[in-house]
């Protein structure tokens, strides 16, 4: 293995003194991030490559306006709210779910099937299940809403705030930061939507597509592929994530996907509103829709605090320039959800690189 991490690493030196230029990696994927300063990766590039860390945490990428919904509900004395254990620190504006009063039950389930049960279980109340998550997450929501219509279980529906990666790819790229020379695309979102899928942005922009794996050596020769393609001015789609991830992808999740959902404009924090880049449920199952069944908005939030989140999952600046980070925002009192989620940006910055 060190044989061929010192070989990687020959490559990524030789692209960099070739180009001459500093050039700018985005990570999409939280898990990557994480992965890329918990084994100090960073710390082995050459000074003329900038690893950015992308919109890759669905906590993270979750408008304001979505969180301030959730927290709308919990004024209702008839509902259990069942959430991902990521969302209940995420503030908003009258604090998050560990903090505000609330007359709803708060339940933490690990899945989308947890939730169902809780409706089952409980039939004198609506469990609305926080639905977030990338493509990764969306096939057992759908799966559960499915459920739910068979079983004729009408106590159950869901705030669908899943989101699509490859929109938020095209929106950076198209005038959100023209800094990103390539992308190291995500190895969870590529299981379900196929390496293939990213063949459109190396069409569309001339920027290399690698999908990786999450260990160190299939982070570093992801990187040094497209250093490869990058110095030979040959961008094109490449996955070194061969083991796990297919051209297709999962067929049968994406057809649960398209069963129960619809892509529609959506809003994420930082980039804003995306075209076609959220995940509602199609008319058939319009009665488990949380934001119809409750009246709720999904109208953007306003963050107030001064958190610079948006900022940093555009790859615009880096945590340590936020004037929060590491005084007022700390992972005990966060401010904002980078600092919040285990895959968050900030997170890692905190826990892995504040030394730097």
């Amino acid at each position: 293995m060190l044989d061929k991490i010192a070989k990687a690493q020959r490559v990524i030196d030789e692209a960099c003194q070739f180009l001459g230029r500093e050039i700018t990696i985005m990570e999409v994927c939280g898990t990557h991030t994480v992965s890329i300063f918990r084994h100090g990766i960073r710390s082995t590039l050459p000074d003329g490559l900038k690893l950015l860390s992308g919109p890759g945490c669905p906590v993270c990428v979750t408008d304001q306006g979505y969180i301030d919904a959730v927290l709308e509900l919990t004024q209702r004395e008839d509902c259990i709210i069942a959430t991902y254990g990521d969302m209940i620190r995420v503030p908003g504006k009258t604090g998050s779910l560990e903090t505000c009063p609330s007359k709803a039950q708060i339940k933490v389930v690990l899945s989308s099937e947890d939730a169902l049960q809780l409706a089952r279980d409980n039939a004198d109340k609506t469990v609305v299940f926080i639905a977030v998550g990338f493509e990764t997450t969306a096939p057992a929501t759908a799966v559960a809403v499915r459920e739910a219509a068979e079983e004729g279980i009408e106590n159950f529906c869901i705030l669908s705030g899943h989101k699509l990666v490859l929109p938020a790819m095209h929106a950076l790229l198209g005038g959100m930061n023209d800094r990103i020379d390539a992308f190291l695309c995500p190895g969870h979102v590529s299981v379900i939507i196929g390496a293939g899928a990213f063949q459109e942005i190396v069409d569309a922009y001339s920027r290399p597509c690698v999908v990786a794996g999450f260990e160190p050596l299939q982070i570093i020769e992801s990187i040094a592929e497209i250093c490869r393609q990058l110095a030979a001015e040959a961008p094109e789609l490449k996955s070194l994530y061969g083991a796990v991830v297919t051209d297709k992808g999962n067929v049968a999740a994406q057809q649960i996907i398209a069963e129960c959902f619809d892509p529609v404009d959506g809003y994420w924090r930082g980039l804003g509103k995306i075209e076609a880049s959220t995940l509602q449920l199609k008319e058939t199952y319009k009665r488990f829709d949380a934001f119809e069944r409750f009246g709720l908005s999904d109208e953007p939030g306003e963050d107030e605090s001064g958190c610079r989140c948006g900022e940093v999952l555009c790859g615009l600046i880096e945590p340590k320039q936020c004037g929060l980070f590491g005084s007022t925002c700390t992972p005990q009192k966060p401010v904002g959800p980078c600092m919040v989620s285990s895959e968050g940006t900030c997170a890692a910055w905190y826990k892995y690189g504040r030394r730097n």
